[in-house]
């Protein structure tokens, strides 16, 4: 099944309870590829080509979804979603809120503080969407699931760079 359908969860830490999930942080407008963006509308069309007369490829039905621009022609974005599928969208589809995916096996800690030995806040499912800040470069971000936050190790995100400075 493809990211863009599954269901999301954010199980809580502290009894295991379950809650549905979506995401959003800004970025930089102007930018050479690649570069992050996030899928603004809840319905976006990826088509063949940079124009409305290829036909589409993929309809995504998630908003802030993450996506890498790789390549640019005239309002158009080639993006990469984070199975790899790659086409091109409108610009005006996109916006410049940083989001990040949960990827790898079982759930991903949240903790408190970015440290390995910081209290479990909250644990995100692999599939959970949400929006990152405080990336200091060190390996961990700040993932914000409509308002449960906590800090979470860069390498089981999708849609930040594992060195990458984020505000």
């Amino acid at each position: 099944m493809r990211i863009a359908a599954i269901a999301l969860l954010v199980i809580a830490a502290a009894g295991g309870t379950t809650i549905p999930v979506r995401p959003a942080t800004a970025q930089t407008a102007k930018q050479a590829p690649p570069y992050w963006r996030s899928i603004g509308p809840g319905r976006a069309l990826m088509r063949t080509g940079p124009a409305r007369t290829y036909p589409a490829s993929w309809l995504y039905q998630r908003r802030d979804l993450p996506l890498r621009v790789v390549a640019v022609f005239k309002e158009w974005r080639r993006v990469q979603d984070p199975d790899g599928a790659e086409g091109w969208m409108l610009s005006n589809l996109l916006r410049t809120t940083r989001t990040a995916i949960v990827r790898g096996e079982g759930p991903a800690a949240m903790r408190k503080h970015p440290a390995a030995d910081a209290t479990l806040v909250w644990q995100a499912a692999p599939g959970v969407v949400g929006r990152i800040s405080d990336c200091a470069g060190n390996g961990w971000c700040r993932l914000d699931v409509e308002g449960r936050t906590g800090y979470i190790e860069t390498e089981r995100l999708w849609g930040v760079e594992q060195a990458e400075m984020v505000e």
